[in-house]
């Protein structure tokens, strides 16, 4: 009774984590996941089902972890969103895995284990992430709660956009959107040098413009890297400490 009692008291002096699961490697990288459906994974969903297929880029494994909603620790498998989007939005596979997987066999994660730490929304606007917002505000809680146990934020993988394009007056804000979004997250984090992975779907744009649309957008995005993927039409931008011009690769 004396030894049970000993131990009762030892846990009520013990202070109660924010993260409540096992205690991942203090030496891990953190990647945040933000953005809207395309990043919550629209893979597989349809009619607002998902077909429960996995692709074997997209497969679990022993060195990749989610933070879950309620701020546990656990091993990572699709759909990575379940629980993060919207309660009416079906979600399936992402680009989450896929990166993590990548980056762990490219022997170049500069850590044993990855954490992901998926916060996207579907149907959201880049005006809905500003600071201030709710949007802004969770991601911000997890991506701090994801580095109380140790480890690094590695980047914010960023893949919105699409509903950005709807009007006039959110299209031609979206450059200085994502600007001040790219200082604040930095800023608030404390991490000046923070690299910031941006991927939009540039369909529309090259429809209407033609190839010229990678120079029209580098325009937007101050302190960026540009990388246009064709014919794919994706482009990602890296938004790089200390790089004061903007370049664009075009890759065949």
């Amino acid at each position: 009774m004396l030894l049970l009692f000993l131990l009762l008291l030892l846990a009520a002096a013990s202070p109660t984590p924010s993260v409540l699961a096992d205690v991942p490697p203090s030496n891990k990288v953190v990647f945040i996941l933000a953005g809207q459906s395309n990043m919550a994974g629209r893979g597989g969903v349809v009619a607002n089902r998902w077909d429960g297929r996995v692709p074997a880029d997209c497969a679990p494994s022993p060195a990749v972890l989610r933070l879950t909603p309620d701020l546990r620790w656990e091993q990572a498998r699709e759909p990575l969103h379940q629980g993060i989007d919207a309660a009416n939005h079906a979600v399936g596979v992402g680009p989450g895995m896929p990166f993590a997987n990548a980056l762990l066999r490219s022997g170049r994660a500069g850590a044993p284990v990855l954490g992901l730490v998926p916060c996207a929304v579907g149907g959201t606007r880049m005006a809905d992430w500003a600071r201030g917002t709710d949007l802004y505000a969770q991601m911000l809680r997890r991506a701090r709660v994801a580095v109380e146990t140790g480890g690094r934020i590695g980047a914010l993988l960023w893949y919105q956009g699409e509903s950005d394009t709807l009007r006039w007056s959110d299209a031609n804000e979206y450059g200085r959107r994502m600007g001040m979004l790219v200082r604040d997250i930095r800023a608030d984090l404390g991490i000046p040098h923070l690299l910031v992975i941006q991927v939009t779907l540039l369909a529309c744009l090259l429809a209407c413009y033609g190839e010229t649309a990678a120079t029209t957008t580098t325009t937007l995005l101050p302190q960026s890297a540009c990388f246009l993927l064709l014919p794919l039409c994706v482009l990602c931008t890296c938004f790089l400490p200390n790089k004061c011009s903007t370049t664009t690769y075009i890759l065949h």
